[in-house]
């Protein structure tokens, strides 16, 4: 018999879902394929996220979620309600209870929007809790002792900055610089050089592939292909690790002086045990070459990457339904 207990982790770039007692049971994208006519869902997932830039006039990929918050209520409950459909979980849904994770910044409306997408794709009881206590606790850090543990955690809309002690957290910081806005750089500085319109697929493949905000980060080349502005036609270029590096650059180091901003609020005693633990990276924005080492290299502190940081948050949830009564 499994759980009734579900953890969301309902994030800008992907859902993931774990069912206590199953473990991690999904990992899609947050993308649902419409027909804009008729308003009628032609996919969701991993198969909307096939069509992103691929689509014929009337269909259109779009991302529910923008900046970690809902940005279209119909669609973010319709895609709630196919990935607890599609995990089976239905049959004995009448007393679930499910966790949902929200950026540490969201407000008091955007979070009655996430409750009830919950409660309308099924969930009889929704527990709201902020990102970045659910990733240090799937990062494997025990937030209930009296001593202080940081994370940072890069999502696809946001990255959430905090130091938490005794099960909260002591000060934090959200940015809306994340996985996006690194795309979206990437986009624009191919543009700006190359005169090469490329898709988000692309900018992401690039960003996986050779992309680095480290001076001492890898050096790799890779061929892409866009539309040339100039003339029209289909093109291809090949791009490079450093320029890479200088279009990441700035966003990178907002990233950088957003955790400065929160260290500098940091309780003395809890700073010196930052000092020791080091700080502790989560989130796909976690594997982006070279982003442990800029910020130990400007914050003078180790950094860690979690291990499958993607996962972190969505583990969490589980850990954290376990333990409800702390």
């Amino acid at each position: 018999m499994f759980s009734k207990d579900i953890g969301i982790d309902l994030g800008t770039a992907n859902v993931v879902i774990h069912v206590k007692g199953r473990g991690i049971v999904l990992d899609e994208p947050s993308v649902v394929a419409i027909d804009k006519a008729t308003g009628k869902i032609h996919a969701v997932g991993t198969e909307a996220h096939l069509m992103v830039g691929r689509t014929p006039g009337n269909i259109v990929a779009i991302r529910p979620l923008q900046d970690g918050v809902i940005a279209d209520f119909e669609m973010t409950e319709a895609m709630l309600r196919h990935f607890i459909d599609k995990i089976e979980v239905r049959s004995m849904f009448g007393g679930v209870r499910m966790l949902i994770c929200t950026p540490a910044s969201i407000t008091t409306v955007e979070a009655k929007a996430i409750r009830q997408a919950g409660e309308k794709s099924g969930a009889k009881t929704v527990f709201l809790e902020v990102e970045p206590k659910v990733a240090a606790v799937g990062a494997g850090m025990d937030i209930w002792m009296p001593a202080g543990h940081m994370v940072i955690d890069i999502g696809g809309g946001t990255t959430d900055v905090a130091v938490l002690s005794m099960g909260d957290i002591v000060c934090g910081e959200t940015i809306k610089v994340a996985g996006d806005r690194f795309d979206h750089d990437i986009i624009r500085a191919i543009k700006d050089r190359h005169k090469l319109i490329i898709g988000e697929r692309t900018a992401q493949n690039v960003k996986m592939t050779v992309a680095t905000v480290s001076e001492d980060g890898r050096q790799e080349e890779m061929d892409i292909r866009g539309r040339n502005l100039v003339t029209g036609l289909p093109h291809n270029i090949t791009v490079s690790s450093q320029e890479i590096h200088e279009a990441l650059a700035e966003s990178a180091m907002e990233i950088v002086e957003a955790t400065k901003r929160v260290l500098e609020k940091t309780p003395p005693e809890l700073a010196a045990d930052i000092i020791d633990r080091g700080i502790i990276l989560t989130g796909g924005g976690a594997l982006l070459d070279g982003i442990d080492q800029l910020l130990a290299k400007e914050l003078g502190l180790p950094v860690l990457i979690a291990e499958d940081p993607m996962l972190c948050v969505a583990r969490g949830t589980g850990i954290m339904l376990d333990n409800l009564g702390k």
